[in-house]
């Protein structure tokens, strides 16, 4: 997986480390595909890519990037600096340029391009809530539009400024604040600040002997309080549910004081502000700390890998194990498209493994088992060894009810190992010339293989219309008693026009959503990327009461303008 670098554009303040600025992760570490026989010729076949050609894009220079000059006057950033302390309020081109977007397939396109309208005018890293109360109320003071900043994974426009805006533009950068405060034992809680990033708050409580069981796919360069921010789900959410879940209380700093949301259980206290501020996106103010809902660490943790003989066995084997007894901690099934796309990304198999995959597929044949339908799924158990084992075996029972085999922990710890990594493979083929992207969608149990159709026949329509060759797949997570997730990836090769084909695409995707019966968004958020949709998803009285929340909380605009609600 690690490729080496010979020079590096990474950006570090102090203790607070970011992404590369023009693609995901750190330097150093990308997608290989040499070691994957499978691979090359998977992709050739989905979107007409030839990886043998071996041709791939420069990699971006920065000092070619024209990058707008900061605005913010000299007043402000003496007020700031004094506030934050010396070397954090930064106004350099590089840090303006990691705070202007998030990670999404446009962000990374119009980087690359250098398509920068308008970048934050100074970066500050507080180092507590007080220098943040600090922050805001001086931006207030000087009517400076305030943008949170966590780890910069968003992918839904959440991050970026308007490029009308003629304010200051302050990204308030919450890197410094990492800590996890305390763990009320008896009631596991935890007291975390809000810029922990996934893997240092799962160590601080791992260390401890706790976790808070929450790993979403960015888990790697995400921060607590924009999982929060943006209503994060977890690969784990079966059993320690989604972030709204898990949070139990919060501190949002708001000008000249702090909203405190109290860790209780359970409250009759009229509309729910903790709900209000789950999934706001910066607009009511900066979240710094959150109490959360944490478990002791399980003796026992394992992802068993299944296949089904199609996406309707798969479905229907998910949709049983929901409304059953059982807990798993994961349920996931990828439909053929994807078990495809995951089969070729595995490593070659040699000597006695290799003969027993080879078995395995002769064996399905002979069953009657079309392999280009097959369906591959992931089931997690966590829990002492009673308790582990127990679950398997209810859930055993019910894929073969379904006519699912199991085919043991291997290929579910290689998942587990590698599960991080998929934001790699974007990137990957972006250097390549071509687009691969997601889009999340939820919807009850009885319109999930309707909502599944729809949105293969609006892609290929959409491919259709941009006359490029494309490929969807897809797979299913998150379940819940009424229903589930979907999660599709798209891909293509761009032609001459790539964020024109790409929103011809992603348009076509959302609307089948929306004319299915889903949801616009499961777990990355709405920003700017799915606003568009807001309404019809959720009413026009739903975005008016939306839209009145924010201006009675926010009257002059401050916090993170124009975001969910256009």
């Amino acid at each position: 997986m690690t490729e080496p670098t010979s020079r590096t554009d990474a950006l570090r303040t102090g203790d607070v480390k970011h992404m590369k600025w023009w693609g995901w992760g750190v330097e150093g570490v990308g997608f290989r595909h040499e070691d994957k026989p499978g691979f090359a010729p998977f992709v050739h076949r989905a979107v007409g890519l030839d990886l043998r050609a071996g041709e791939q894009a420069e990699r971006p220079d920065f000092a070619r990037i024209e990058v707008p000059a900061p605005t913010a006057p000299e007043e402000l950033l003496a007020v700031l600096g004094r506030i934050v302390g010396p070397g954090n309020a930064v106004v350099d081109d590089l840090s303006r340029v990691v705070h202007t977007y998030g990670k999404s397939l446009r962000d990374l396109v119009r980087l690359r391009a250098g398509e920068i309208a308008r970048t934050p005018d100074v970066v500050v890293y507080p180092a507590d809530e007080a220098q943040v109360r600090g922050v805001v109320d001086a931006a207030v003071r000087a009517d400076a539009v305030i943008i949170p900043f966590g780890g910069g994974s968003n992918i839904a426009g959440s991050l970026e400024p308007h490029p009308d805006e003629s304010r200051v533009v302050v990204s308030l950068d919450l890197g410094r604040l990492g800590r996890v405060l305390e763990i009320d034992a008896d009631s596991g809680l935890a007291r975390i600040q809000a810029g922990a990033l996934g893997p240092d708050l799962e160590a601080q409580l791992n260390r401890e002997g706790w976790t808070m069981g929450h790993f979403p796919d960015s888990f790697t360069h995400s921060s607590l309080g924009g999982w929060v921010a943006t209503r994060s789900s977890g690969m784990q959410s079966d059993k320690y549910g989604d972030i709204a879940d898990i949070v139990k209380g919060l501190r949002v700093v708001r000008p000249g004081g702090v909203l405190v949301i109290r860790a209780v259980p359970s409250a009759s206290t009229g509309p729910s502000v903790r709900e209000m501020v789950v999934g706001s996106e910066g607009r009511l103010g900066v979240i710094t700390e959150v109490t959360v809902q944490v478990h002791r660490l399980p003796e026992r943790r394992a992802i068993h890998a299944y296949f089904f003989k199609d996406f309707d066995h798969g479905l229907a084997a998910m949709r049983e194990i929901a409304e059953s007894d059982v807990s798993p901690s994961v349920t996931r099934i990828s439909d053929a498209h994807e078990t495809g796309f995951s089969l070729a990304t595995s490593k070659e198999s040699k000597g006695i493994k290799k003969k027993a995959q080879a078995g395995l597929m002769a064996y399905l044949r002979r069953r009657g088992w079309n392999l280009d339908e097959m369906c591959l799924s992931f089931i997690g158990f966590e829990g002492d060894e009673a308790h582990a084992k127990l679950q398997k075996s209810l859930v055993d029972r019910i894929v073969r009810k379904h006519h699912g085999i199991g085919v043991g922990k291997g290929p579910g710890a290689l998942y587990d190992q590698k599960k991080f990594d998929t934001p790699y493979i974007r990137d990957f083929l972006l250097d390549r010339g071509a687009a691969g992207d997601v889009s999340e969608t939820a919807g009850p149990w009885s319109k999930l293989r309707g909502i599944h159709a729809a949105v293969y026949a609006a892609a290929d329509r959409a491919y259709e219309e941009i006359g490029r060759k494309g490929w969807t797949m897809s797979h299913m997570s998150h379940s819940y008693h009424s229903g589930a997730c979907l999660y599709f990836t798209f891909a293509f090769v761009f032609g001459d026009d790539p964020l024109g084909e790409y929103d011809t695409v992603k348009r076509a995707i959302q609307q089948a959503f929306i004319d299915a019966g889903g949801t616009i968004s499961h777990h990355h958020g709405v920003g700017l990327e799915h606003a568009a949709w807001l309404e019809e998803d959720i009413s026009p009285q739903g975005v008016a009461v939306m839209s009145g929340l924010f201006e009675s909380a926010d009257p002059g605009g401050n916090f993170n303008p124009r975001k969910i609600v256009l």
